[in-house]
């Protein structure tokens, strides 16, 4: 394991004992305090880094609400698929997604009841019978779970603002600071809100009315909530919503675990359209895709996806790109990639027949087709789907990667473009793709970024970026809510007033400030860059992980000891721990190490098939195995297995003589062998083992009798 590290070691300190008292006496057995437990739950997809004092797997909303009464700092995770830091913490980590999985569909497939640690893949799988599907359809779909989703309030590639976690949501169970529960659906919801909750119940009414009677906020909170928005809480709730319990519910929708844990949600969901016909437009720049933005969408497609000029190199080297895309010589090219989706076969041909004439009328770099074909719509939308990962994947070994959204109104989308192209030239960010939800104004954006050396710069591109979207009358998150990377310039983005409703809001629904601080709102003006993930080398395979977290519900053993992004990130700390000098956690890191990774991985190659740039830990593992022993013994164990049949022969043969010999000198004979050559090369021998067994045979085939019928 080779290692560079240049920037100052960070060091784990041991979890406060009082800390862990106070959550034994409240749920006994939930807490997890081991060194590979908190520094492999430290790490999720963002580019932050905190390790938690230790992480609680809970195992109910009971049990939830006994922490919660602690008053103890929490943080709730669950798929970790969280790109704003939202989901690590230096507090006590609660584990969402082992034992709250529950899915319940209702009406015929009309709504479902989930809970938080359900994987939307899974959740959709199951509505499948029904021809339903939930509203939102992030990228992140086969690995991101409902608490995410709920707590982010996802969107994607075809909800648009229209059928998000927000605009879908009917209830939701929830556990407040305090311990109370809450169904928000219930028929006496807004009456036990205010017996139980009374101050937080009038504090809601009262903000509903402060925020209605200010025209410039009516009018703000409209503009800021047309566009895709993650950015602070949802202060749209206030407009939309009379009773406290539906303000509640909405406001906890995006609020990334700040103001209360989500037990349990029902959610409406929307038809999932079996037919549908995708193709890639393909436009000599940018300008010219965004030109051609208005004819595309007044067709009617359910998907309009932008790709940049890096983002269509990257997507040359992916392994489903077809011959057209292979062999484009890209240049300042861009792309839209877009889908119609219906239930009947003649409206989605009335679609293509559209969809046909409006490309007639544009100047293409490709011809435009449109396909039916499963495979060749599933290409497509993995060459889209996996544009972070391969591109992050690729990154220079030593740097982190980040991918930044953010919203502006669709006539300005290509000004932004020029804008962040113009920022990643001034701030030398090469290889920086740009890729998005084009139909809602919604960019994504990627860097690669070296933060022991180069914290400055990317300060000053943040400052610069932020400066640009907000000119321009857009949101600085869209999609990946407001988490640490984007806290400090929310009171920016929404002016003093609004600011200070959200400060209320905070105050009123988690006065002690308990629930995943620092996330959301800080007074911090630089929160954004501390504790930031400086990334070590060590070998190829684990260089490449993102730590996106795709691999870990194909995982066999991730509920038993770790997942395949475990694994990795422990072998990252190790190699840190190695850097800095710090042998006794080296120490303590690879003897957990070797049952937790090594022992208990399944080396199926499950993870593979998930993973977005093809790590397939089980070669690790495999090759992590062979290094326990020595060269001499996998010589040996080599040699044996070319000669297999010698070898079980012998064994055989071992057998009958042990068989023939006094049992008591076997026994000793057995035992001290691995005394010598470890109870892991010699079998002990018993004496009810039976004798050597003769080789099987294959039976000959059954002899086929002639026929002797005659015809009729």
């Amino acid at each position: 394991m080779s290692v560079t590290h240049s920037e100052t070691p960070r060091r784990l300190t041991p979890p406060d004992p009082a800390v862990l008292a106070a959550v034994q006496a409240a749920v006994p057995g939930i807490t997890r305090s081991r060194v590979s437990d908190r520094l492999g739950m430290a790490h999720d997809a963002s580019h932050y880094l905190l390790t938690p004092q230790a992480v609680l797997v809970p195992e109910s909303a009971e049990q939830v609400a006994a922490l919660l009464r602690t008053g103890l700092p929490l943080t709730f995770r669950s798929g970790g698929t969280s790109l704003s830091g939202q989901a690590v913490s230096e507090h006590l980590l609660v584990d969402t997604r082992r034992n709250f999985r529950g899915i319940e569909v209702l009406d015929d497939g009309a709504r479902v009841r989930v809970q938080p640690g359900a994987v939307l893949r899974q959740v959709n799988a199951r509505l499948a019978a029904y021809g339903r599907k939930l509203g939102p359809d992030p990228a992140s779909e086969s690995a991101c779970t409902i608490g995410g989703v709920v707590a982010n309030n996802s969107s994607g590639m075809t909800c648009g603002t229209h059928a998000n976690t927000y605009q879908t949501l009917e209830s939701l169970v929830l556990v407040l600071p305090g311990g109370t529960v809450v169904d928000t659906g219930a028929p006496d919801a807004d009456a036990r809100l205010r017996a139980l909750e009374p101050e937080l119940a009038g504090g809601l009414e009262r903000l509903r009315d402060r925020v209605r009677g200010d025209a410039e906020s009516v009018r703000r909170i409209k503009a800021q909530f047309s566009l895709k928005n993650t950015m602070g809480y949802g202060l749209n709730s206030f407009l939309d919503h009379d009773s406290p319990a539906q303000i509640l519910a909405h406001l906890v929708v995006g609020s990334e675990g700040t103001l209360a844990f989500v037990a349990e949600a029902v959610l409406r969901t929307v038809p999932a359209n079996r037919l549908a016909a995708t193709g890639l437009v393909v436009f000599p720049t940018l300008r010219e895709a965004m030109a051609a933005m208005p004819e595309i969408v007044a067709a009617g497609p359910a998907a309009v996806e932008l790709l940049d000029a890096e983002s269509l190199r990257a997507a040359q080297t992916d392994p489903k790109a077809d011959d057209v895309l292979r062999t484009l010589s890209v240049k300042s090219h861009a792309a839209l990639l877009v889908e119609w989706q219906e239930s009947d076969p003649e409206l989605l041909a009335e679609r293509e027949r559209e969809a046909e004439r409006a490309f007639g009328g544009l100047s293409l770099s490709a011809p435009a087709r449109l396909s039916r074909d499963t495979g060749d719509r599933a290409a497509l939308w993995h060459i889209r789907k996996g544009l972070y990962a391969s591109v992050a994947g690729a990154r220079p070994s030593g740097t982190t990667a980040l991918l930044e959204d953010v919203a502006v109104p669709v006539p300005v989308l290509a000004d932004l473009c020029d804008d962040l192209a113009e920022l990643f030239v001034k701030y030398r960010y090469e290889r920086s793709v740009i890729f998005g939800h084009a139909k809602d104004g919604n960019l994504h954006f990627m860097l690669n970024e070296h933060f022991g050396t180069d914290l400055e710069r990317y300060a000053d591109f943040t400052e610069d970026m932020v400066d640009a979207v907000l000119g321009r009358g857009g949101t600085l998150k869209a999609e990946h809510g407001t988490g640490r990377v984007m806290a400090p310039f929310v009171r920016r983005q929404y002016g003093d007033e609004l600011y200070e409703v959200m400060r209320e809001v905070k105050r009123l629904c988690d006065p002690g400030g308990t629930l995943n601080p620092g996330v959301v709102l800080t007074d911090d003006p630089r929160a954004h860059l501390r504790d930031l993930k400086a990334v070590v080398t060590v070998e190829p395979e684990v260089d490449r992980c993102v730590e996106c977290g795709y691999c870990e519900p194909v995982c066999p053993s991730r509920d038993l000891t770790t997942t395949p992004r475990q694994r990795i990130v422990l072998r990252r700390e190790l190699a840190a721990a190695r850097a800095a000098g710090d042998h006794e956690l080296a120490r303590r890191l690879e003897e957990e190490y070797g049952y937790d990774a090594v022992d208990t991985c399944a080396v199926d190659g499950m993870c593979a098939t998930a993973c977005p740039v093809f790590i397939n830990t089980g070669d690790l593992t495999k090759r992590l195995r062979a290094e326990r022993h020595g060269r001499a013994a996998r010589a040996g164990w080599k040699k044996a297995a070319d000669h297999w049949g010698t070898v079980t022969r012998a064994m055989d043969l071992a057998l009958d003589a042990a068989a023939a010999a006094p049992p008591a000198l076997v026994e000793g004979a057995s035992r001290a062998a691995r005394a010598v050559a470890g109870p892991d090369a010699v079998p002990q021998w018993s004496r009810d083992l039976p004798r050597g067994g003769t080789p099987r045979r294959p039976s000959p085939p059954p002899r086929r009798t002639p026929c002797t019928c005659r015809p009729a």
